[in-house]
């Protein structure tokens, strides 16, 4: 995929204001580490995770997602009458129906003609409408579109939490299955998107290119189909095949990635990659031959944030000065199924605004 006319104008963020230590996640699971007699400082140890953060329990993925959008919308200074299309694009959502891209609409206050609906894709959600939006603008069927996730991994690890302490029957073998369920943390982002003509600072988009390699789909599993503030799920990841399924998956869609953007690996500039470990990041960046010390992450204070990683990585990356105007940044994004989505923007001026999460509309950071 190629593109001309699209440029990503501005980004929206909420982060929870609650910190939860891997310390103290640890220390939650006393019954299990003292039966397996488990050295404490494992789990930051394995996957370079310190902390995460989460949002209040029975808050509902739509709420944050309103902010994360109006965060994006002020930054951008685009009128709210141009938005032809809004997608939510979280693996957390409100309900099962209506679409929670709906309510978001509804306080938003958006155009009655705007396109709105939800796309679930695991960790590349709002990536997949990112792309979506971008070629309804390379169409001229729209000129500015929101596609904006929210993820709060909070019920996923009490569950796992309270699931490892209560069986008996977990082993140091077994255990492994849960690991992933343990980096799980929140975080919400919007991206606004335009036609260039209405963003002639902004980050223009080259292109992109995508890979499924569904032969794996099996590897990272939840096994209830239930949304809104009660949602409890169990997840069962094979770790470590994920990761070299999902790091092959990337070298074979690299090619297509360096064609669609005209860009060789030593001209790119910055790298943001979906956030999963410190494991994931080594392998990944050695794979694929490109510097690590060109990439920016997040997950060693915010975990794995599903959806909303690499988006919000890409914001911190932005919001701190490290992509700077003419900055060719490659967005390396791998989610379970297993699918791969590359894009490259040529940087320019792209604002951002964050909040912390302590209700709606809480003052900008």
């Amino acid at each position: 995929m190629k593109f001309t006319q699209v440029s990503l104008h501005s980004l929206g963020v909420v982060l929870p204001g609650e910190v939860m230590s891997t310390a103290e996640l640890e220390a939650s699971l006393e019954p299990l580490y003292t039966r397996l007699k488990l050295p404490a400082g494992r789990l930051e140890l394995m996957t370079g995770i310190r902390e995460r953060r989460f949002f209040p329990a029975t808050t509902l993925p739509g709420e944050i997602s309103v902010e994360s959008c109006r965060n994006a919308l002020a930054a951008g200074q685009i009128s709210r009458e141009k938005i032809g299309c809004l997608i939510h694009g979280s693996v957390c959502r409100d309900a099962l129906e209506p679409a929670t891209a709906a309510g978001v609409h509804h306080r938003l206050g958006l155009s009655a003609r705007c396109q709105v609906f939800d796309v679930s894709n695991a960790c590349l959600g709002i990536l997949n409408g990112m792309l979506q939006i971008a070629c309804l603008i390379e169409l001229g069927a729209i000129e500015a579109g929101l596609v904006v996730g929210s993820e709060n991994g909070r019920s996923l690890v009490e569950t796992t939490v309270a699931a490892l302490n209560r069986d008996p029957s977990v082993t140091r073998q077994s255990i492994k299955d849960q690991v992933a369920s343990l980096t799980i943390g929140a975080a919400s982002c919007a991206f606004l998107l335009t036609h260039r003509s209405l963003s002639p600072g902004g980050a223009v988009l080259r292109g992109a290119a995508v890979r499924a390699h569904s032969a794996h789909y099996g590897l990272c599993r939840s096994d209830h189909d239930r949304a809104g503030g009660d949602f409890q799920p169990l997840m069962n990841t094979d770790s470590h095949e994920l990761m070299v399924c999902g790091v092959e998956t990337g070298v074979a869609t690299l090619p297509d990635f360096l064609d669609a953007t005209a860009w060789l690996p030593e001209q790119i500039d910055r790298t943001v990659c979906h956030q999963v470990g410190v494991a994931h990041q080594k392998l990944m960046l050695e794979s694929l031959g490109l510097d690590p010390a060109r990439d920016h992450t997040t997950f060693p204070w915010l975990g794995n944030t599903g959806s909303a990683a690499l988006p919000v990585t890409l914001a911190d990356a932005a919001r701190t000065n490290l992509l700077q105007p003419g900055h060719r940044v490659a967005l390396l994004g791998i989610g379970s199924g297993i699918n791969c989505i590359m894009a490259g923007l040529n940087w320019g001026t792209v604002p951002v605004r964050q909040t912390i999460w302590s209700g709606p509309m809480q003052s900008s950071v």
